[in-house]
């Protein structure tokens, strides 16, 4: 799995490692002693989560993820990723077994402190909140944002949006007087991109361009390199990208105290390498060998999930900060 600061190509998003590779709620009205959630009112507006509940779901987030990248077995995490990380997450999980099947020989348990937890006031499922951390690997100084998402009282808290800022480009949210946050909808009209309608303009963009996004490494420079390769000769590049927006995929965002938003939203990518006749298409990468199927012989496809963490404002142009990408799937014909 890719991370990214915002500040890196696509191909070096492509060779960090697992975490710098790569929001769910309760209208909660009590919490047992036992921890457990009783839920009432699903149209009653309350916050998403109590803060001691936020930061047991961290906490179980940390031991699973710990337990899955030792032993390179991504069902021991499974409850607690789920949509974009689950899938970015899952790719270098599977890729790590298959080269190493005895477990992750590089394994350094990941440490996150300094916990922040922006917590939205809301109405119905799905239900989530967004955590500030700290971690011990990569940039020390970067901050390193969970989206933590329930879709129904009987699911555990799972991160389904993972993303990596430079220290500076975490915004104010606009919170209430105390100090519950508040959520933009799928169809907020009052963002110059509607949070639902992301996805589909990003891809758009790849493809034709167009001022709805800020320039940036992960709008016109991306588009730039993909341009040049795809006209390299004796090797041909295609890409083809697409929106992901259902279920734990969807869109989540918070207002941000300059009437914007901070969106989250997900993609997925592909990349047909197909090479002229008398040349040769080398796989070189183990992560590559690791999840290919079928055989290489004219042409290599490879299919990445990405995630972005962007700001979108009232009005003007949609500034990405952090685009974390993972490889998925590779085919050989």
């Amino acid at each position: 799995m890719t991370r990214d600061r915002g500040d890196h190509s696509p191909r070096t998003l492509r060779s960090l490692n697992r975490f710098a590779l790569a929001t769910a709620t309760a209208a909660t009205v009590a919490v047992a002693a036992s921890g457990c959630v009783v839920v009432h009112g699903e149209r009653e507006v309350v916050p998403t989560a109590t803060r001691a509940e936020a930061a047991r779901a961290l906490a179980d987030f940390m031991t699973a993820y710990n337990k899955a990248d030792k032993a390179y077995n991504r069902s021991l995490d499974a409850d607690r990723v789920t949509g974009p990380l689950a899938a970015i997450d899952g790719g270098k999980l599977d890729a790590g077994h298959k080269n190493h099947p005895a477990g992750n020989p590089a394994h350094v348990p990941l440490k996150l402190t300094d916990a922040k937890f922006t917590i939205p006031e809301k109405a119905g499922w799905p239900r989530w909140f967004v955590v500030d951390t700290r971690s011990n690997k990569g940039n020390t100084d970067a901050h390193w944002l969970l989206v933590f998402t329930r879709s129904d009282a009987s699911k555990v808290w799972a991160v389904s949006y993972l993303t990596i800022l430079a220290a500076g480009d975490v915004p104010a949210f606009k919170k209430d007087e105390d100090g519950w946050a508040q959520p933009v909808t799928a169809g907020d009209a009052a963002l110059a991109v509607r949070p639902r309608e992301l996805g589909s303009a990003y891809t758009a963009y790849l493809k034709s361009g167009g001022d709805t996004f800020a320039p940036g490494a992960h709008t016109s420079r991306w588009r730039a390199t993909r341009l040049k390769n795809a006209t390299k000769p004796g090797l041909a590049r295609q890409y083809l990208d697409e929106p992901l927006t259902n279920g734990d995929y969807a869109p989540v965002g918070l207002r941000t105290t300059d009437g914007g938003a901070l969106v989250f939203f997900a993609t997925r990518h592909f990349e047909k390498q197909t090479a002229a006749p008398g040349v040769n298409i080398t796989v070189a990468d183990p992560s590559i060998k690791a999840l290919l199927t079928g055989e290489v012989k004219q042409s290599l496809t490879l299919e990445f999930v990405s995630n972005q963490a962007v700001l979108d404002p009232a009005q003007g142009k949609v500034t990405f900060l952090s685009r974390v990408e993972g490889l998925t799937g590779a085919k050989g014909e």
